[in-house]
Order: C-alpha cells, then structure tokens, then sequence
C-alpha cells in the first residue's frame, strides 16, 4: 500500500540531521539527485559539514546500498540497521532522478540553481501523482518561500529533534526571586556538611528547578545553588551573596551576579562542564579564562588549558596559513590574546606578562580538525563561539574529556555565522538542555554588556 504522504529532502535537512530518514514514520522519502550531488561536492571539503555530508550519505547508502537500479526509483523499505524488521514500520526511501527531467517541464527555468532545481522535482512530483501529498522539507526559509511562490502547496522546516520551540524557553540556569527568599520559606531543615551550609526546602517553592540552577532574590544577601531534588523537596547549598561577589580570580572580580555564578560554576571541582551563553560583551570569556588561569597556575588543579573554536565558514580552511597549528589558529582565537591582554593592560610590561600566562598555564591553541580521536586529561578546555557547532560537533568534543578535565563552552546564540544552523538548533541549545538532568554541569545566561556603551546600545538596537 502506497503511503498517503512523500516528502522530499533538501540538502541541509541531512547535513542537520544524517539520521532523519528514520523520522517520517510510516511515510515515504525521495531524495532528488540533485541532492546527493551537493552531498558529493560537500564531503569533501574542509568544511564543518564535510562530516555531516559523509555521515548523509552513509546513512543513505544502509538502506539503499544493496537495491537494483528499479527499486531504488520505486522505493527501498527504510528498516532500522540492528533492528527487526517488525519492531516498527517505516516507508520506504527512493532517489528521484530530476536530471532526467526536460527544459520544458522546469517550473523554476534558472538550472544553475540547485534549490530551483529541487523545487522543480517537488512540482514535478505535485503534478504528476495528484492522489500523494508532496512535501517539500528544507531549513531554507527563503527556499521555502521560493517554493510556496512557485505553486508548491505543502513546504515544511525539519523540526523533528528541536529540543525547545522558542529560544525564549531555553533555560537561564539562575532563577531571580522577588522579595525576600526567607519569606517564602515556612518550612526549611538546615545542614552543616564538610564546612558548607545546606537548606531542604519543599519542593512547591521552586517548582520548576534542577540540578546545578542558581537561586537568588532582591535583598542581595541570599543566593544559593540547587544540589539535589525529588518529588517533595529542594537540597540548596548557601553560597552567600557577598561571598559570591567577592570572589577573585587572576586578579578578576565579578561585575554582576551571573557572573559571580559563572565563576562559582568554574571553581567548583565537582562541575565538569560549564556552559556559558550570553551577549557579546557580558564577559563570557574574560571570566573563562581568568577561572582558568587561576586553576591552572595558582591551584594546580590542571596542567593546561587548551582552547578550540569552530573557524568562520568564509574561510574554514586554515592550511593556507604559514607555521604550525597552534599559529594558523591563532587569528581565529584573537579573543582570547585580547581578554589576556586586559588583564594584565596595568603590569608594567603587559606584553611579557601575557607571554608568560601563556607559557606557565601552557596554553594550546587546536583546531577542530584535530581533536577528534583524542583523549584530553587533566586540562581546562575552553570551546570558543560554540553557538557556530553542530551538536554531533559538540559530543565529538565533549567525548574527548579525560580524567581529570573541566569542558567550557562560550557562546552567544545571537550571533551564529553557519548557513546550516539556527539557534533552535546550535549544538549550544542542545547541550543546555540536554545536560539539564546531569548533576556535573552548570548552565549560565550572562546578563549586561560591559564593553562600552557603544557595544551595548549595537547589542540591543540592531
């Protein structure tokens, strides 16, 4: 039985998802040639996607790679790989030879343009099986348009493994309480553990709270940090709010509230990974790296801090670039030289001081390229711009965490340079809600912007 619906591919659905062709259900997938040729021609590069493009076509070739010629115009049965072939029905997955198509039958005439040329097989597919509904499914917004315009009734965003439907909704990791948090508390069992105080409290007063989210209320004297829950209460460790902002590190203090939690977060031995999201300008990397070189060099809590970022698309490739790794990565981690810098503008030779900040709290600088297949111990790792990462990106880094390492991950959701990314599906959204539920990781959403005024007012008027 012909399946009542078939959906149609565009490339970047597959570069954001290899393993979308399981997420249709009972219902039928063609991917138009066109689409396997952009695959082909992405593989290959040194892009950020050149491993999603393989991953593609992987994918494509487990279900299709063993069909003649007939069935793979007709359509192959999708079955899952390791599973039977009862434990859930799925359509099938063809290829849909659009080159064959001729002039006269193109509805978009432009051939040289590949969405035209996907449009056109949607269309195509449209007009000739009227009993089907035929659904486009692309990320493009303006692709969509393009289709919709062209006559295409059914244009659909691939949003199956969005985790939140709205940015808004994505987690800050502190929550601000009005009035007095005292006030709210009728009934509380207070604890001293190995020098630290704890507070149980019912769980109807933070309903909503997880693991590692930061508590803080008007009077600027209570703040504290969720350690456990369940069904009926809260375990909260007092932190202290002037403790909190009176703490320094490399000669570093905290300007406003999250940004004492952030360092908290990033001093705290138990807190594996540090997820840090903010405008640009609230001090993201500043507060990263002075944490850093703090337990680095003064604790000796690690031997080395290694810093990675995703490179631009407009030039990902850092080979034309003369010297070693560490000195093509360079112009890509410039932030890094300019916060190090700031902190040391008052020494009297800033330059030798940043110098030998680098050289004690030895310093790496890594591509990307590189990092797969390594096993990072005792290490600070600081992932720069994460917003620019894919999620499948993100777990290769974060898998690489050995014995011993603190994973920090910076980024502004805001500013996502990737043609392929939105920020309902950075890899920093993924990894702030996914790692919600895991007691080694702490989430903070900087607030303010304290470069200078002109920052601040480009942040929030254009």
């Amino acid at each position: 039985m012909t399946a009542s619906k078939l959906y149609i591919l565009d490339t970047n659905v597959l570069l954001h998802d290899p393993k979308c062709l399981y997420e249709f259900k009972e219902q039928d997938i063609t991917i138009p040639m066109t689409v396997l040729e952009e695959l082909d021609n992405i593989k290959d590069r040194k892009k950020s996607v050149a491993q999603e493009a393989r991953h593609a076509i992987r994918a494509i070739d487990e279900i299709i790679g063993n069909a003649d010629a007939s069935q793979i115009t007709l359509g192959v049965p999708i079955t899952i790989p390791g599973a039977k072939h009862l434990d859930r029905t799925l359509g099938t997955l063809s290829i849909f030879p659009d080159h064959q198509l001729k002039q006269h039958q193109d509805f978009l005439p432009d051939r040289n343009n590949k969405d035209n040329l996907i449009i056109n097989s949607a269309l195509h597919l449209q007009s000739t099986h009227p009993e089907r509904e035929i659904i486009l499914v692309t990320k493009d917004i303006n692709m969509r348009l393009k289709a919709l315009g062209a006559g295409l009734r059914r244009v659909e965003d691939y949003r199956t493994d969005q985790l939140v439907s709205d940015i808004e909704l994505l987690p800050a990791g502190h929550v601000h309480l009005q009035g007095n948090f005292w006030d709210l508390v009728d009934n509380v069992q207070s604890y001293q553990d190995d020098g630290y105080t704890y507070h149980r409290i019912n769980r109807e007063i933070l309903p909503e709270t997880y693991c590692n989210e930061y508590i803080f209320d008007d009077q600027e004297e209570f703040a504290a940090r969720v350690i456990s829950t369940d069904a009926e209460s809260v375990t909260l460790l007092d932190l202290g709010y002037e403790r909190l902002m009176n703490q320094r590190c490399w000669g570093i203090e905290p300007i406003n509230i999250q940004q004492a939690f952030a360092m908290q977060a990033l001093l705290d031995p138990t807190i594996d990974l540090a997820l840090l999201n903010g405008a640009a300008g609230s001090g993201k990397t500043l507060i990263a790296l002075a944490c850093a070189l703090e337990m680095v060099i003064e604790q000796r809590r690690y031997n080395k801090i290694i810093v990675t970022r995703s490179t631009p698309p407009v030039a990902e490739d850092i080979g034309f670039l003369p010297g070693t790794e560490e000195e093509k990565m360079t112009p890509w981690l410039s932030a890094i030289h300019d916060n190090l810098e700031a902190m040391h503008e008052h020494d009297d030779k800033p330059q030798s001081s940043v110098k030998y900040a680098i050289e004690k709290a030895n310093i790496q600088f890594k591509s990307l390229n590189f990092i797969r297949g390594r096993s990072i111990q005792d290490a600070v790792v600081l992932i720069d711009e994460a917003q620019n990462l894919t999620p499948s990106q993100l777990k290769t880094i974060l898998t690489r965490c050995g014995k011993g390492s603190k994973m920090i991950c910076l980024g502004n959701l805001a500013q996502i340079d990737s043609n392929y990314l939105t920020p309902l599906t950075s890899g920093l959204t993924y990894i702030v809600e996914r790692f919600k539920p895991f007691n080694g990781a702490a989430n903070i959403h900087f607030e303010g912007i304290f470069r200078s005024p002109l920052a601040e007012y480009a942040e929030q008027h254009l």
